[in-house]
């Protein structure tokens, strides 16, 4: 089986991404608004104010999340003190009026079907996600081996015999594509890699022979990545969308669910930003759910998908077409060896 190690990407320390969802309390204390609107523009806390109210809840006050590239997220207190996380969209796009009930349905499967904790959903619907305020994560090795042994009962419990899930999902604000199919490497292929190369962006972020690249390692999957049997993933689990219960538990927020290689949702945490105590959600995760050997190698090609969808939403400050290069230089086209001169060669 073919290995690709690729060192850099894996623990980047700068944080990249911006979506709202970085976490309830966790983002809400970056800042307490956002100080900043367009001129005749309603600021985002009075948006999130005025739908909160619209959809009957009572709210006084409302923290808004910096850095959200989605959608405007924060924390609202409401009338009787107790508070409640939410977020929606500042334009209300007719195409994205699934986001926040695809997002509540992926929570609520996660859940049902594999007994993760999740926030309970107050309010999910075009407009507006209501959810239960949490707490920001500890970071100590005991809250991740908790979260290792979470994770790894959710991918335990939940095999399928295919990849997909029942509905179109989201990331970001981009769709992803989830029709069935009982073919892993093609699913991935497809569904997660190729997907991406028509986004302008990313059409625009790469030539053609790193097109070519990228394809090439797509009809390479089966000798890279096991072929092994889907379950229920989260889809997006880096370090900001696991928060706490208020005694300490984990809570996954913000999913791209599907039913897929486990090891994607392993891929995610291995090469985003997060704590050195999160070594110990490797560890305890392969207690419960041992792993193939070289699952570390397999890290990054697992992340393609990830870097892919930045690139595409045009998030791509800290450089990720060029850990996308990284990751697929050993599929490029490889030049021709240099022939020699036959007049050379005899001396003419």
């Amino acid at each position: 089986m073919l290995k690709i190690y690729l060192a850099p990407i894996c623990h980047i320390s700068d944080p990249f991404r911006g979506r709202a969802g970085r976490g309830h309390a966790a983002a809400a204390e970056v800042a307490a608004g956002s100080g900043f609107c367009l001129a005749g523009a309603m600021s985002d806390d009075r948006v999130l104010m005025k739908r909160l109210r619209a959809a009957g809840f009572a709210a006084s006050s409302v923290r808004t999340a910096s850095g959200g590239a989605v959608a405007l997220a924060g924390l609202a207190t409401l009338e009787d003190g107790s508070r409640v996380f939410a977020k929606t969209l500042r334009d209300l796009d007719p195409e994205a009026f699934e986001l926040f009930e695809v997002e509540a349905a992926g929570l609520t499967q996660l859940r049902e079907a594999g007994g993760v904790s999740t926030p309970p959903i107050r309010l999910a619907s075009a407009e507006l996600l209501v959810l239960e305020e949490m707490q920001p994560r500890p970071d100590g090795e005991a809250f991740w081996e908790r979260l290792g042994h979470m994770l790894a009962a959710l991918h335990t419990t939940t095999v399928s015999d295919r990849f997909g899930w029942h509905r179109e999902g989201w990331l970001g604000r981009m769709r992803q594509e989830n029709a069935w199919t009982d073919d892993g490497h093609e699913f991935f292929a497809h569904r997660r890699i190729l997907r991406w190369l028509p986004e302008p962006l990313a059409e625009s972020a790469f030539d053609a022979d790193d097109r070519h690249a990228i394809e090439a390692l797509c009809a390479a999957l089966p000798d890279l990545i096991p072929a092994r049997p889907p379950s229920l993933t989260h889809g997006d689990l880096w370090s900001e969308n696991i928060l706490a219960t208020p005694d300490g538990a984990p809570v996954l927020i913000d999913p791209a669910t599907s039913y897929t290689w486990p090891e994607v949702d392993l891929s995610m945490l291995w090469c985003s930003p997060r704590p050195p105590a999160s070594e110990r959600f490797f560890a305890a995760y392969r207690e419960a759910a041992p792993l193939d050997d070289g699952w570390e190698a397999r890290m990054p090609v697992l992340y393609l998908r990830e870097l892919l969808s930045a690139i595409a939403h045009g998030d791509d400050s800290w450089g990720a077409v060029g850990y996308v290069r990284e990751v697929i230089a050993p599929f490029r086209r490889r030049p021709a060896p240099a022939r020699s001169n036959p007049r050379k060669a005899s001396g003419r």
